[in-house]
């Protein structure tokens, strides 16, 4: 291995994992040295080029975590919860930086991310984007100069693929909205609307969700009040840009201490 950081990508064969092996193979400050999949999968043993229908490279594509990682100066996951804090303890054996874009973790996921985080280097966002980073840091600032006469409504849209709702980025949206307003996200939260439901609770951050097609990602963010609406939104069109962020974040957490970090550290937003 050269001396440049020596990345392994997990979820090797999925859309984001092909494209993360590709910014990090065009990057010159890093270098793939793994790519992992899960055990059965068919690219498993194969050529990692070859599987990705380009030239062989001589990289095998692996089931074995413990072995691709333990070499490893950064590993990127954008994988499963239950897989991504299975990955966490063995980035944290290795000390190198874990770049996690999975979202749909549970407290008890995010409970032992930190147990992690006290080894290693976790850069962990629901999403990687400068501009959604950038939403979430207006969110807050919105949310603070109005007060609770203005209702907050989440909605975001993404392709029919996506498994988890509402999306990693709403609730970072939420979350940034509660912060706003100095409350506890948990405490407002509306995201089960259905049937006869009462009018809507002064102070609830509400969330709604749209699935289908190929839909990148869309998030609004409005603030409604009597005669008025402000609505923040971003659009993704590629997904690149959240491996780009990936990568960036991966090249930011060389040499930093252990802890849990996120973008706005990454883009220096803080």
């Amino acid at each position: 291995m050269a001396d440049k950081p020596g990345v392994v990508i997990t979820g090797a064969s999925g859309r984001m994992g092909q494209m993360l092996i590709s910014e990090v193979d065009a990057s010159d400050q890093l270098e793939l040295i793994g790519a992992v999949e899960r055990a059965g999968h068919d690219w498993v043993g194969r050529d990692l080029g070859e599987a990705m229908s380009r030239a062989e490279r001589g990289l095998v594509v692996t089931d074995d975590a413990v072995a691709a990682i333990a070499p490893a100066q950064v590993v990127i996951d954008f994988t499963t919860p239950d897989a991504t804090v299975a990955h966490a303890e063995l980035t944290a054996q290795a000390r190198a930086v874990h770049v996690i874009g999975t979202t749909g973790f549970s407290d008890q996921h995010l409970a032992k991310l930190d147990a992690a985080a006290r080894h290693a280097t976790v850069v962990r966002a629901g999403n990687m984007s400068l501009g959604v980073n950038l939403l979430v840091e207006l969110t807050r600032q919105v949310a603070a100069a109005l007060d609770a006469d203005y209702d907050i409504e989440i909605v975001e849209a993404h392709h029919r693929h996506k498994v988890d709702a509402p999306s990693g980025t709403a609730l970072m949206l939420g979350e940034a909205a509660a912060a706003g307003r100095g409350v506890l996200l948990s405490e407002v939260s509306d995201s089960g609307r259905d049937g006869i439901t009462g009018a809507r609770k002064t102070g609830d951050i509400g969330f709604s969700a749209i699935r289908g097609g190929d839909v990148v990602g869309e998030h609004d963010v409005m603030f409604a009040s009597e005669g008025e609406r402000i609505v923040l939104r971003h659009i993704a069109t590629d997904r690149r840009l959240f491996a780009r962020g990936a990568v960036r974040a991966a090249i930011w957490g060389q040499g930093k201490a252990p802890g849990h970090y996120n973008m706005k550290d990454v883009l220096g937003l803080r």
